[in-house]
């Protein structure tokens, strides 16, 4: 029962994100945590203060502001003091006025209910092409560096 809550949370969290309600997005995190997204571009980086988070959240919102996901899969496992989850997705958005898509994995660490390790995994040379299409159509921020703290 106790898994079956949590993928229900996270299809909702990413219900959320399709809807651009960013700020939703940040409440089940822990006082302490990280969020790291592999690779060096305006998305990558690691961050562990809530400022940084929504500030990488705002900028993800203005770089794809039509960004969708599609959830194709969620593995939960783990007790409630230490959950790992997985999520599987394909994303949609609109680059250089086309179609963009890419694919990659939310991996997630929860204790209690409490986001404490969120990393996020895609295919980095596609990111990498639609961050300077982005910026091409005059979205500077696209290949600005990387939220750490």
């Amino acid at each position: 029962m106790y898994h079956g809550i949590v993928r229900r949370k996270l299809y909702q969290a990413f219900d959320q994100l399709n809807r651009g309600d960013y700020d939703s997005i940040l409440k089940p995190f822990a006082p302490r945590f990280e969020h790291f997204f592999s690779g060096e571009h305006a998305l990558g980086g690691t961050r562990h203060t809530m400022d940084a988070c929504q500030r990488w959240y705002d900028r993800l919102a203005r770089v794809f502001p039509d960004l969708r996901f599609r959830v194709r899969r969620v593995i939960v496992t783990g007790w409630p003091w230490d959950t790992q989850a997985i999520v599987e997705w394909t994303d949609h958005a609109t680059v250089r006025g086309q179609p963009y898509s890419n694919e990659g994995v939310h991996v997630f660490r929860l204790r209690w209910g409490r986001l404490v390790e969120l990393h996020i995994y895609c295919d980095t040379a596609k990111l990498i092409d639609g961050l300077n299409g982005q910026a091409e159509h005059g979205i500077s921020e696209a290949v600005a560096g990387p939220i750490n703290d």
